[in-house]
């Protein structure tokens, strides 16, 4: 179920049946993007009474971990547990059309993507994973902005401030290898970056991610 609340009630305002559990939300404005398990990936107007705008299937093969709405509401990113980010639009935009990408991935090794946290004033946007690794990227150019040195912990989730000058990040046991791999005593760890300029600003037009 997808639930929308007044605070001030003790019950929500409206609620909606969806075709499966929800893994992440995320809300810009009046687009909100909601991924289920089956791959399943819906986005609703919530400007009044929300109303569905479209259901598809994730464009990435495997299970859908996180989404993020674009910051001007035309589309979204999507990461999956195959170490891929797709980006999709919802809304028709001159020169840009919808592609995935690989990322958080190490030779043959390939590990989830858990959060996707876009930056408001510039449109580029973080991914965070169970390689412990940061990347800023930059969706217009298809360019990886920054990449940052591996901590060697699960990193399960990312924010930028509402000024865009900070990041945070934090770490934790995500249990993408399961339950034998939890070490009780990894300690719980968040992580703040003072996010320079030319680390975030797109740079010029390049020909594809690397």
């Amino acid at each position: 179920m997808l639930k929308f609340w007044d605070a001030r009630q003790p019950n929500p305002v409206a609620q909606i049946q969806l075709p499966e559990r929800v893994y992440d939300l995320d809300v810009s404005d009046s687009l909100m993007v909601v991924a289920c398990a089956g791959r399943h990936i819906l986005t609703y107007n919530v400007q009044g009474q929300p109303q569905e705008h479209e259901r598809k299937e994730s464009p990435l093969k495997f299970q859908s971990r996180c989404v993020a709405a674009f910051p001007d509401n035309t589309g979204y990113a999507v990461g999956s547990v195959e170490g891929r980010v797709g980006i999709q639009y919802v809304t028709k935009v001159p020169g840009k059309e919808s592609f995935a990408f690989k990322c958080h991935r190490d030779g043959n090794n390939v590990y989830a993507v858990n959060h996707i946290a876009f930056h408001k004033g510039y449109g580029t946007f973080s991914t965070v994973g169970a390689d412990g690794i940061v990347n800023f990227w930059d969706k217009d150019n298809k360019q990886r902005l920054k990449g940052f040195p591996a901590i060697h912990r699960t990193i399960t989730c990312a924010q930028f401030n509402a000024q865009g000058n900070m990041f945070a990040y934090a770490s934790s046991y995500d249990w993408s290898k399961g339950s034998s791999q939890h070490a009780p005593n990894t300690p719980n760890e968040i992580f703040v970056h003072h996010v320079q300029d030319e680390e975030i600003k797109p740079k010029g037009k390049k020909s594809g991610y690397r």
